[in-house]
């Protein structure tokens, strides 16, 4: 009797692990060109698109809710 558990889906045969395996490749290889494609045809639009900064986003905060101004620092206890 051999242990079926060097196997990843161990109540499978071996076939079906194979074809399982198959599948997940076929998807992971056409996620990988849809990836690749999306970025080589990328419009005009997404390389102006304005990232805010760290400090952008805190005074946004801090105009938003100034109860909390400042709560990024460290205090002393």
């Amino acid at each position: 009797m051999t242990l079926d558990h060097d196997r990843p889906y161990f109540n499978m045969s071996i076939a079906a692990c194979r074809r399982a395996g198959a599948i997940g490749g076929r998807r992971s290889a056409r996620n990988r060109r849809l990836r690749q494609t999306s970025q080589v045809h990328g419009t005009q639009e997404d390389a102006h698109v304005h990232l805010e900064t760290v400090s952008e986003a805190v005074a946004l905060l801090d105009a938003q809710f100034p109860w909390l101004r400042g709560a990024e620092r460290r205090g002393s206890r």
